[in-house]
């Protein structure tokens, strides 16, 4: 066997080093992000950027009686695919840094954009998009949960 054979072959035998720490010496775990905001409060800060960015016709609608997937459901408008981006990149932004996780489909093309933030979900239409699928009137069929923001 050749000196480097050997030398490989007893690396390879050594035990890998574990480092142990002793209870008394543990750093107590951290939560990841801020208490998450309850669904009102998530909604007042959505609203106050939508109202910063200039969204169209912002509206809510309540689905704590309707929906298990969320709590409320934010509707807005912008009047160009490039406002609508800009007004899903700032509200992502502000919840975030609230934190709230945020999942975001749409942003390519931005005719729609849909933010999920857990108990509230928002959509950012052009007005043309949101038209023609109507999503307050599918919601809103009979209720009076639904109220114009502003």
């Amino acid at each position: 066997m050749t000196t480097s054979a050997r030398s490989r072959a007893s690396a390879q035998r050594k035990p890998a080093v574990v480092s142990r720490q002793v209870a008394s010496d543990a750093v107590p775990l951290q939560p990841a992000s801020p208490k998450r905001p309850e669904a009102e409060e998530t909604i007042r800060l959505i609203l106050a950027r939508l109202d910063d960015m200039k969204a169209e016709d912002p509206l809510t609608i309540d689905l704590r009686d309707k929906s298990a997937i969320a709590d409320a459901v934010v509707i807005a408008s912008g009047r160009s695919n490039r406002h609508v981006g800009s007004i899903a990149d700032r509200v992502v932004e502000d919840l975030r840094a609230a934190g709230i996780r945020t999942r975001v489909e749409g942003m390519p093309h931005c005719d729609w954009v849909l933010i999920d933030a857990g108990d509230v979900i928002v959509h950012v239409f052009r007005p043309e998009v949101r038209s023609f699928y109507a999503l307050e009137k599918m919601w809103a069929a009979g209720d009076t949960g639904t109220r114009r923001a502003g």
